[in-house]
């Protein structure tokens, strides 16, 4: 029964995600943009260092990484206005960018939750292509409109996240370096894996808290708490779900990195090394797709598994007597 709700899940996520197709290209787009934004300010900062230590950019680009740190480190700490010039364009960069990415996010969210509450049994076969086009609820002027709507509360809980990466990094470079001296890489190695796995499961709780305020239109401190509600009863389904796409997201990882790969040696070749450049682009280009539709496929698992969630539980408290609890 477990692993039939499982696969309906899954299949019903991936169905929802494939039908409201262009959510996927503009969170796909968004992400890249605020990528590319937060490099601007980082590779302005190499400049800024190389004029501050009188030396070449492409000098200190062609140093080894630890090198490169410490160089840099070492000419910012000695040129405070630098470093503060550098801080203050990453954050302004940052901060913009996030609110950017939390508005259109609150959108792409909203349009999944309502794709998969109208959608009907899509998963069940046979499987219909025309069932699954009528299953789409994107529209321009509900996107617009939703992500307006959810903006301030998904702007509120992605400080609250932005506070946790920031004080969990603290805390993971204070361990880095207090750590013994005689530990070696295997401490650092430790230390690292499990703060990629609290990062892991803050980013979890994260995209559950934003479905149930899309799903349930509630405040950020009413989900969180529905958030810990629907944990205690579904865990084993949450993290079976979790685990199924952390796996295909390695695997697509490492056919990515393989890729690469391969792509670097072709531009070493004369004359195919011209097409290089131009694959490699739309590699990165299919990866952050095929990405952005991993993740938005598991959001229309997870919202499935919470609407049977919600479900259950309006009908228990129905039969008890008891008032069913009200969204808001």
């Amino acid at each position: 029964m477990t692993q039939g709700l499982l696969k309906a899940a899954v299949k019903r996520g991936a169905l929802i995600a494939a039908a409201n197709w262009p959510v996927t290209l503009i969170q796909a787009s968004a992400d890249s943009l605020f990528k590319l934004l937060l490099a601007a300010p980082l590779i302005g900062g190499v400049f800024l260092v190389a004029l501050a230590v009188g030396s070449e950019p492409d000098v200190l680009i062609a140093l080894e990484s630890r090198e490169t740190l410490a160089a840099v480190g070492a000419a910012l700490l000695a040129q405070p206005l630098v470093l503060a010039a550098l801080l203050l364009a990453v954050t302004i960069v940052a901060v913009g960018g996030s609110l950017f990415v939390f508005l259109i996010k609150g959108g792409t969210v909203a349009t999944l939750v309502r794709s998969e509450r109208e959608a009907g049994p899509i998963e069940e076969p046979p499987l219909h292509v025309s069932a699954v086009a009528r299953a789409s609820r994107f529209a321009v002027d509900a996107y617009v409109e939703a992500a307006w709507r959810l903006f301030p509360r998904y702007a509120r809980l992605g400080f609250v996240l932005m506070a946790i990466y920031v004080v969990s990094g603290l805390v993971y470079l204070l361990a880095v370096a207090t750590r013994e001296a005689g530990a070696g890489w295997a401490s650092t190695a430790a230390i690292t894996v499990v703060f990629a796995l609290w990062i892991t499961v803050v980013n979890l709780l994260y995209l559950l808290v934003q479905i149930v305020i899309a799903a349930d239109d509630c405040s950020v401190s009413a989900a969180a708490r529905r958030v810990a509600a629907f944990l205690r009863h579904e865990r084993r389904h949450v993290t079976a779900i979790f685990g199924l796409v952390l796996a295909i997201v390695v695997a697509a990882t490492g056919a990515s990195v393989l890729a690469t790969a391969a792509l670097g040696l072709v531009a070493f070749v004369p004359f195919f090394g011209l097409a290089a450049l131009p694959l490699q682009l739309l590699a990165w280009l299919l990866r952050g797709l095929v990405f952005q539709y991993l993740g938005l496929a598991s959001v229309g698992a997870y919202v499935k598994l919470y609407r049977g969630f919600s479900s259950a539980q309006v009908r228990r408290f129905s039969g008890s007597g008891s008032p069913v609890p009200v969204h808001g």
